[in-house]
């Protein structure tokens, strides 16, 4: 003997199908692949803004060694520049606060300056205040002039980012620690995508 089987079932069922079929599948983000990696656009763009603002820096002279007599054919030596220092990068709009972008930056910042053939003296002191504002102006904290002081450092490299709708607005400077007197700067922006994003909220 058959069993009968309600209509209403069986177009119940048919219904559910239908909507399993046309409802759209989650796509999952391809990982990024190693070469990807490689070329990845936010270092080049760092790295290219290192070059700039290098090209605007006005390099001083090597500093000459007396001969040992005059009378003697023995070389002139010369002695290398003084290191560059790069602090790292803050929100401008909360001076005292930074975030993986900012210490990311400046890393690729000091990394460049490196490739360049610049020599950067290493930093690192976290959670310290690397500028501060007055009367409208950003100025060197005590501390990093001290630093800049103890190791006869040439420049300071300083910078801020700005946050937008769509991009990040990047400033780098180079600062005369002495005088806060600034001697190179170039300005760049990011796209604010998933990548950004994700570095200016980790902390």
């Amino acid at each position: 003997m058959r069993t009968l089987i309600p209509c209403s079932t069986i177009i119940l069922s048919t219904l559910l199908l239908g909507a399993c079929e046309t409802t759209p599948r989650t796509q999952l983000a391809a990982e990024p692949t190693y070469e990807q990696a490689q070329n990845n656009a936010f270092n080049t763009a760092n790295y290219m803004a290192v070059t700039e603002l290098m090209k605007r820096y006005p390099a001083p002279q090597r500093a000459v060694e007396p001969a040992f007599a005059s009378n003697t054919a023995a070389p002139q030596v010369q002695t290398g520049p003084s290191p560059f220092i790069v602090a790292t990068l803050v929100n401008i709009d909360q001076l005292e606060q930074s975030s993986t972008l900012g210490r990311l930056i400046s890393e690729q910042v000091a990394s460049r300056m490196t490739h360049l053939g610049h020599s950067v003296l290493e930093l690192k002191v976290r959670n310290s205040v690397y500028m501060k504002r007055h009367e409208g102006e950003l100025l060197l904290t005590r501390e990093i002039k001290e630093v800049a002081s103890n190791h006869n450092a040439q420049a300071v490299v300083v910078g801020t980012y700005a946050e937008s709708a769509t991009m990040v607005h990047v400033s780098l400077k180079v600062v005369n620690p002495s005088t806060s007197v600034v001697l190179a700067a170039y300005d760049y922006a990011l796209p604010m995508d998933r990548q950004i994003q994700s570095l200016i909220r980790k902390r």
